[in-house]
């Protein structure tokens, strides 16, 4: 008695094998590279195939081999900002390498890191690229201890290679930008998330600032989104004179700040305020925002991070891998550099 259900049944090479008229071997020969198999058994297979729609089982290779072409995207709320569009530009890199990509959307906790570790080795993945989060000393003896390459993005950790954007050099430029344009009151808009990336610009920022004599202010909003870039900026009125220029630990923040300055400020950028953003996500060249900001390319930074894997995989005692990419300064509306 049939219970409604269709069940699902993949063509087996058992099938290809009886149309082909060969042994289940000269199957298996024939999608296995650089293996011996005769010109006309390979013809008569790859024929059979195609008409069954064969493919090979990649996943159960892999557990024979002990090792898959699975690579572990670890991520915290990857569907965020830059994270977003880093993310699938780390998808498509791997697709191209011939990887099988598998996004684990994750917290920052120490629980949850090593769940989503244990499970990308039970599932025998090649590798993990981790685009947020501060994995724990834990975390990375497993990958250690299990032959796993980790290559990181955004954060740095001993014994593990790493791509890191060059978020002090482009926070510096935008200090001396800034005031070179005659900007004096300077402020800075972050989060009290604090990730590593969004602590070093802020770093970077003011102590270029002091160091050049003068003093910055401070504004935090709960977490490095649209919400938080709101929350700082009314925190930077409510203390006084508004500032003549922000720098935004990211694009989100700032848009959220442009629009606090305009409709509850009635102040104009930039004439009032000069803004500046890091990220250059699609949205940054919308006319409503048309924001001057440091641009992330995200498809150079993930090639980086395929190029830091493959290096790993290939010598599995080389030195780390640092890489670092600076970020270019696009120029729109919201803050025009002297010349």
């Amino acid at each position: 008695m049939k219970d409604g259900k269709t069940r699902m049944r993949f063509v087996s090479a058992e099938q290809v094998a009886r149309r082909a008229g060969v042994s289940r071997s000269a199957v298996s020969r024939t999608f296995t590279p650089g293996a011996s198999v005769s010109p006309a058994t390979r013809e008569k297979v790859l024929k059979a195939a195609e008409e069954l729609g064969y493919h090979v089982n990649d996943l159960a290779r892999g557990v024979l081999n002990n090792q898959s072409r699975l690579v572990g995207i670890v991520a915290t709320k990857p569907e965020v900002g830059f994270r977003a569009h880093l993310t699938a530009a780390l998808t498509k890199a791997l697709i191209r390498r011939g990887s099988v990509p598998v996004l684990i959307n994750t917290g920052q906790t120490e629980e949850e890191m090593l769940a989503a570790q244990k499970m990308l080795i039970g599932h025998r993945a090649e590798a993990t690229i981790i685009l947020s989060g501060s994995p724990p000393a834990s975390f990375l003896e497993l990958a250690r201890r299990n032959g796993q390459p980790v290559v990181l993005i955004g954060r740095s950790e001993p014994e593990a290679d790493h791509v890191h954007a060059g978020n002090s050099e482009a926070s510096i430029e935008a200090a001396r930008l800034l005031l070179k344009a005659g900007r004096r009151r300077l402020a800075f808009a972050g989060s009290q998330s604090a990730t590593p990336s969004i602590l070093e610009r802020q770093v970077a920022f003011v102590a270029e600032v002091e160091h050049r004599g003068f003093e910055v202010q401070i504004a935090h909003g709960h977490d490095s989104n649209y919400d938080c870039g709101l929350a700082a900026a009314r925190a930077l009125l409510a203390e006084g004179p508004a500032p003549d220029a922000i720098f935004c630990a990211n694009d989100l923040i700032a848009f959220g700040v442009m629009d606090v300055l305009r409709r509850e400020g009635g102040l104009r950028i930039p004439d009032d305020v000069a803004v500046i953003g890091f990220d250059d996500v699609p949205e940054a060249s919308w006319l409503n925002y048309n924001l001057t900001t440091f641009r992330q390319d995200p498809l150079v930074m993930a090639q980086r991070a395929v190029d830091l894997l493959e290096r790993r995989i290939a010598d599995p005692d080389a030195e780390q891998g640092h890489d670092r990419v600076v970020p270019e300064l696009v120029v729109r509306e919201t803050f025009v550099p002297e010349t």
